[in-house]
C-alpha cells in the first residue's frame, strides 16, 4: 500500500497561549486543538492496456488527515476529511481504504472513457455523417488521430488553521483530460470542533451579512489590483463584481476570514482564482455573538 511516504505531525501545545489585547481592550485566550495529523501519498501512472507506448493516466494525491484528536471523536473527524477531499462515495471508509479506492476508481474511469472513445471512433468511421458541430476542434483532431489522450490529476489538502476549536483546511484539485486546458479548483472547509459540524456563513454572521460583504469583496479586489473603479476591474478580466456575493467557500484564522472565488466565478478563466481576505476589524458588526468565530475576533 502506497502510504505514509510523507509524514506530517502537528503536535498540540500543552500550555495555554495568551494573545495580547486588541484595540477594544479584549483579551483572547487561545489553545491549540490537540489534533495530530499524518499524510498519505499516492503517485500512480497507468498506461492503457498496460502498454507503455500508449497514453496514460497520472494521479498524484497528498492526503492530510487526523490521526489523534482529544476534542472530537477521531472517526467523525476523519470522515469529515474523507468526504470533503474524496467525496460522499467514500463515506465510512478508513483513510487508507479511501485513498486507494479513489485511485482505483480513477484508473477504472480512465479505461472506461478510453473504451467509449474507441467505440465512438468505430462508429464515426462507419458513419462519417455522425460527426456533429458539438465536437470542438481539439477533440476532433483527437478523433481523427484514432488515439485516446492522457488524463492527469493532482489532489491535495492543507491545514490552514488549528486553534481555539476552529479547524480550517483547503482542498486543491487540478486535472487535465486531454488538450492544453488545466482545470483548478479550491474548496475550503471550517470545522467547529465543539460541535463536529462544518461552519456555515449563517452560523457566524448576522442576517444581512451578504450585502455588507459584497462591498468588502469589491473594495478588496480594487486594493489588490491597485485600481479605483469597477470598470477598471472589468478591463482586467473580472465580471459581475457589483453583484459579487459570499459563496460559502471560506477559511478562518485568528486574523479574519478568507474567501476563495474559483476561476470562472467572477473572473475570466486565464486569471488566477480571486482570493479575498477580510480582517475581523472589518467584520465586528457582522459577527454573531457567542460563537467560536466571534471569540477569535475578541467578541464575547
Amino acid at each position: 500500500m502506497e502510504k505514509n511516504i510523507l509524514n506530517i505531525s502537528i503536535v498540540a501545545f500543552l500550555s495555554l497561549l495568551f494573545v495580547g489585547c486588541n484595540n477594544q481592550g479584549k483579551a483572547l485566550l487561545s489553545k491549540d486543538n490537540q489534533v495530530k495529523f499524518d499524510t498519505l501519498v499516492i503517485a500512480k501512472k497507468h498506461y492503457l492496456r498496460n502498454d507503455t507506448s500508449n497514453h496514460f493516466c497520472d494521479l498524484n494525491i497528498d492526503f492530510v488527515y487526523p490521526i489523534e484528536s482529544t476534542k472530537l471523536e477521531l472517526e467523525k473527524l476523519q470522515q469529515l476529511f474523507i468526504r470533503n477531499v474524496f467525496g460522499r462515495l467514500y463515506d465510512g471508509m478508513k483513510p487508507e481504504d479511501a485513498i486507494n479506492q479513489y485511485a482505483n476508481n480513477f484508473i477504472k474511469n480512465y479505461e472506461a472513457d478510453a473504451l467509449i472513445f474507441q467505440e465512438r471512433i468505430i462508429e464515426l468511421e462507419n458513419s462519417p455523417s455522425l460527426v456533429t458541430q458539438n465536437i470542438d476542434e481539439e477533440h476532433e483532431d483527437e478523433l481523427q488521430s484514432n488515439e485516446f489522450y492522457s488524463y492527469n490529476e493532482s489532489l491535495s489538502n492543507k491545514i490552514h488553521f488549528n486553534q481555539s476549536n476552529v479547524l480550517s483546511f483547503q482542498v486543491e484539485q487540478s486535472n487535465n483530460k486531454g488538450g492544453s486546458a488545466i482545470y483548478n479548483s479550491y474548496n475550503n472547509y471550517v470545522i467547529n470542533l465543539k460541535t463536529g459540524a462544518l461552519l456555515s456563513e449563517s452560523d457566524i454572521f448576522i442576517p444581512g451579512y451578504d450585502i455588507a460583504l459584497q462591498q468588502l469583496f469589491a473594495n478588496s479586489l480594487l486594493q489588490q489590483n491597485e485600481i479605483k473603479t469597477i470598470p477598471d476591474l472589468e478591463d482586467l478580466g473580472y465580471f459581475g463584481i457589483q453583484e459579487i456575493m459570499p459563496n460559502r467557500n471560506f477559511l478562518i484564522n485568528s486574523d479574519g476570514i478568507t474567501y476563495t472565488f474559483n476561476k470562472g466565478e467572477y473572473s475570466a478563466y486565464p486569471l488566477s482564482a480571486p482570493v479575498v481576505f477580510i480582517p475581523f476589524n472589518d467584520l465586528i458588526m457582522l459577527l454573531k455573538e457567542n460563537t467560536v468565530v466571534s471569540k477569535l475576533a475578541g467578541i464575547k
